[in-house]
C-alpha cells in the first residue's frame, strides 16, 4: 500500500509502452526528498537514465510531475513539469523540463497519482487513457495525423467532458524537437512534443474523481489562502496599477496591472466594463489584460475575458474575438494565450514589431495562436521567430536554400507584414517540409549544423537575443543586471525563471524595492534599477541564488513561477511585504509535516544540484565554467558605445561577469575554479550517491570540495 501523507497523492504512475506494462510505485518512500514536479523528473533521469541517451531513443524516459500543492486550494497551483532528455540542447541534449499550466496536473492528482513515467516506445500509435485507477494503452491510428484541437474534442467525446487531454500535433508526431504538448486549449510544454511522438504516444487524457487531502489545521489552511490572495498582484506580480487612481500610493506604466476602472472587455456577450475597487479580492482577474499588456489598447474591443489554470485567480490567458480573421484566413475567430505564445504569429514579422503593431499584429497573432497551438509549433521564446527574421533579412537562406524551394515560399507575403504567410510557414515546420521546415523544426543549433552557420554569428548579435547552446535569454542583463546574467548561465534552455524579474519588474519604487531587499537579502545593494547598474557584489549572488532556488520549488510544488514568488504586495500598510516564507507555510499545512523556509529552500538547492549534476553526467566534463556557464558577447556591447555601469546601458563588464559567478560558486558551496559541486557539498545535500557516482567518473572538483 502506498505511503499516505497529506498534500501527495502518494502514487507514481509507470507506463512502459515496449512491454505495455502498466505499474504503480511510492511517492514518499522514492521521492518525498525531492518534493514532485521537477525533482521527481530529475531523480528518475539520474537513477535510469543513462548518460548519452539521445531525446528520441526508446531508453529515454518523459516524467509528467506534479507536486504537493497542485490540486489544492492555493493560488497559481496548476503547473505540470515534463522532464526529458531535452531535443534542441545544441550540440548535444542535455536534462531538460517542459513547463506547462492548465489543469492537467490536478486531474493527475485527482486520479491519485503524482507523477506519470512514460518508458519504452510504442510499436503503434496509441494514446492513455486514465480514469482513476483503470489505466490504459489504447490505439490511436484514428487521431494520428490531426491535430491537437481534433484530438482533444474526440477523446474528451469518448471519455467525458471533465477529462483533460495532453496531446501533441502534427509537429510532435514528426519528431520535431520544437514541438509541444499542450492541454487545456492553449497550456504548453515547449521541446517535449517530439519525445511523445517518438514514443508513438499521441495524447494522455486524465478523469480523477478524488481529491487532495490537506493534513493540518483546516482553519488555517483557510486563513493562509486568503492571505496569499491578498498579497497577490496582477500578472508576473506587477503589484502596482500602470494607471495613476486615488485607489493607489504608486503607479507605474510599464506595470502590467492594466485593468483600469473603465476600460471593457469590449467582445464579451454582453461586453463587461471594469469597475469598482481595483484591491476587491474578488476582482483579481480584471488587474490583468496580457493582450492589452503587448499589443496596445487597440485589444481591449477584441477581448472576451481572462482565462488561466487551476486555481489561479490572474487569468494571464487573454481570450480574444477577431471576427476579420474567419473572413480572412479561414480559422476560427477565437483563440487564448499569453505572453510570446500569444504573440507567436506577430513575431515573425519585423514590421509588426514595431509600436503595437494595431489591428494587423492582432490578426497576426490570431493566425499564429490558430498554427501554432493546433499543430503543435513551440516558439524557444521567440527564438524561431528571431532565427527565420535573421536567416532572410540576412540572406542566409537565399544563398544556402535550393532556388526551387525558395522560390516556392511566399516571401512577397513575408515582406508586406500578411499573416496569411504563416498559413504556409508553420506547416512546412510542423511537417518538417522541405529543408526550411526541417531546419526550424529542429531548433537553433541545426541552423548552425545543416548550413555550416557560425555560431558567433547568432552571439554577436544582440538582435537574436540568442543567449547558449540552441536557446536565447530568458530575462537577462535588460532586467536585472548581473542577476540575471548568472540565471542565464545555469540552464540547458532558455532559464524559465521569473523570481528575480518579478521582483525588480514589480512597479514599486526603487527605494521601496531597496527596503524590501535588505529585508530579503541582507543589503539594499542586492539590486539595481533595469539599466543603472553598479558592480558585482555578494547580495547580488545571494539573490540569484535565491531566484534559482524559488523557481526549482516552484516546479517541484507545482505552483506558478510566473505568478511568484510573493516577497512583495500591493499592501501599503505592509509597507508593500509579501512573505518570503509563504511556499514553506503551505507545504507544512499540506503534509501534515512542519518545514520552515530554510529546510524548504535546503529542498530546492537539492534539487537544483541535482539538475548540475545531470548536466556534467551527459557533458561527461567537470568544468562547467568554461564549457556550460557562458556568456555570448553581445552581452558586453552597446550600440552607442556607451561604458558598463553608464546608466541607460545593459552592457555588461566582462570582468565584472567573472566576479559575479565567483561570488554565486560562493553562495552555492561550488568549486570556484570550475563551477561544480563537490563530494562533500553533494552529501551535504542529501545526495550522497550523486556525488560518489560522479566521483567514481572523474567528474567532482580535484580537491573534493
Amino acid at each position: 500500500m502506498a505511503a499516505s501523507r497529506g498534500g501527495f497523492a502518494g502514487k507514481v504512475l509507470r507506463v512502459d509502452l515496449s512491454t505495455g506494462k502498466i505499474g504503480v510505485q511510492d511517492t514518499i518512500e522514492r521521492y518525498e526528498a525531492v518534493l514532485g514536479g521537477a525533482g521527481l523528473g530529475y531523480r528518475v533521469l539520474w537513477d535510469e537514465v543513462p548518460a548519452g541517451t539521445g531525446p528520441f531513443d526508446a531508453a529515454n524516459k518523459l516524467v509528467f510531475a506534479a507536486g504537493a500543492l497542485v490540486g489544492t486550494s492555493v493560488p497559481c497551483n496548476g503547473r505540470t513539469t515534463i522532464t526529458t532528455i531535452f531535443p534542441t540542447c545544441w550540440p548535444r541534449p542535455l536534462v531538460g523540463s517542459g513547463h506547462m499550466g492548465g489543469h492537467f496536473a490536478a486531474k493527475l492528482k485527482y486520479a491519485g497519482y503524482d507523477a506519470l513515467i512514460v518508458e519504452g516506445k510504442a510499436d503503434r500509435p496509441v494514446w492513455l487513457m486514465i480514469r482513476d485507477a483503470k489505466v490504459e494503452i489504447r490505439d490511436a491510428g484514428h487521431l494520428w495525423g490531426s491535430g491537437i484541437r481534433r484530438t482533444t474534442l474526440e477523446l474528451s467525446q469518448e471519455m467525458g467532458p471533465d477529462c483533460v487531454v495532453a496531446a501533441i500535433g502534427q509537429a510532435g508526431e514528426s519528431q520535431a524537437p520544437m514541438g509541444m504538448v499542450i492541454n487545456s486549449v492553449s497550456h504548453s510544454a515547449g521541446g517535449v512534443g517530439g519525445v511523445m511522438g517518438a514514443k508513438n504516444l499521441k495524447a494522455v487524457a486524465v478523469q480523477g474523481s478524488g481529491a487532495v487531502r490537506i493534513a493540518g489545521d483546516k482553519a488555517e489552511w483557510e486563513k493562509l489562502v486568503k492571505f496569499h490572495l491578498s498579497i497577490l498582484g496582477a500578472n508576473n506580480q506587477h503589484v502596482v496599477p500602470s494607471f495613476p487612481t486615488p485607489q493607489a500610493e504608486y503607479y507605474n506604466p510599464a506595470s502590467r496591472w492594466v485593468g483600469q476602472p473603465g476600460r471593457r472587455w469590449g467582445a464579451a456577450k454582453p461586453p463587461v466594463e471594469l469597475t469598482g475597487d481595483i484591491h476587491d479580492l474578488s476582482r483579481i482577474v480584471y488587474r490583468t489584460n496580457s493582450a492589452a499588456f503587448f499589443l496596445g489598447e487597440e485589444a481591449w474591443k477584441y477581448t472576451v475575458r481572462g482565462n488561466g489554470c487551476t486555481a489561479c485567480p490572474i487569468r494571464c490567458h487573454t481570450m480574444l474575438r477577431v471576427p476579420s480573421v474567419t473572413v480572412k484566413y479561414g480559422i476560427p475567430d477565437m483563440a487564448q494565450n499569453t505572453c510570446i505564445a500569444l504573440q507567436f504569429g506577430r513575431m515573425f514579422f519585423k514590421g509588426l514589431m514595431a509600436g503595437k503593431g494595431g489591428e494587423a499584429a492582432i490578426e497576426a497573432c490570431m493566425v499564429g495562436m490558430h498554427l501554432a497551438d493546433d499543430m503543435g509549433v513551440w516558439s524557444n521564446y521567440g527564438q524561431l521567430q528571431r532565427d527565420l527574421r535573421k536567416l532572410y533579412e540576412g540572406g542566409y537562406l537565399k544563398a544556402r536554400l535550393g532556388s526551387k524551394e525558395y522560390a516556392s515560399i511566399p516571401w512577397d507575403k513575408y515582406d508586406r507584414n500578411d499573416p496569411a504567410f504563416l498559413l504556409d510557414l508553420v506547416p512546412r515546420i510542423a511537417n518538417r517540409q522541405g529543408e526550411l521546415g526541417d531546419v526550424l523544426s529542429r531548433g537553433t543549433g541545426a541552423i548552425f549544423d545543416t548550413w555550416s552557420i557560425p555560431e558567433s554569428d547568432w552571439a554577436d548579435d544582440h538582435s537574436t537575443t540568442y543567449w547558449k547552446m540552441g536557446h536565447p535569454k530568458h530575462h537577462a542583463n535588460e532586467d536585472d543586471g548581473q542577476c540575471g546574467v548568472i540565471i542565464n548561465t545555469q540552464y540547458n534552455r532558455d532559464a524559465q525563471c521569473h523570481s528575480h524579474t518579478n521582483f525588480v519588474r514589480n512597479g514599486l519604487p526603487l527605494a521601496v524595492q531597496k527596503k524590501l531587499a535588505t529585508d530579503i537579502w541582507g543589503s539594499p545593494d542586492a539590486l539595481d534599477a533595469p539599466g543603472d547598474y553598479t558592480p558585482a557584489n555578494p547580495y547580488k549572488a545571494r539573490r540569484a541564488k535565491w531566484s534559482l532556488m524559488r523557481k526549482e520549488l516552484h516546479d517541484a510544488l507545482g505552483v506558478c513561477n510566473w505568478m511568484g514568488p510573493w516577497v512583495a504586495s500591493p499592501r501599503w500598510e505592509r509597507g508593500y511585504a509579501g512573505d518570503d516564507s509563504l511556499e514553506s507555510k503551505f507545504l507544512s499545512l499540506a503534509t501534515g509535516r512542519p518545514m520552515d523556509r530554510e529546510e524548504l529552500d535546503r529542498a530546492g538547492e537539492r534539487i537544483f544540484t541535482l539538475h548540475r549534476a545531470l548536466t556534467i553526467r551527459d557533458m561527461g566534463q567537470v568544468d562547467m565554467r568554461a564549457g556550460h556557464d557562458t556568456v555570448p558577447p553581445w552581452v558586453f556591447e552597446d550600440a552607442k558605445g556607451a561604458a558598463p555601469f553608464t546608466k541607460g546601458t545593459i552592457r555588461m563588464d566582462r570582468a565584472d561577469i567573472g566576479r559575479a559567478m565567483d561570488f554565486f560558486y560562493e553562495a552555492m558551496g561550488w568549486d570556484t575554479a570550475t563551477g561544480a559541486p563537490g563530494k562533500a557539498r553533494y552529501a551535504a545535500l542529501g545526495l550522497a550517491d550523486v556525488g560518489e557516482g560522479l566521483a567514481a567518473a572523474g567528474l567532482v572538483p580535484q580537491d573534493g570540495k
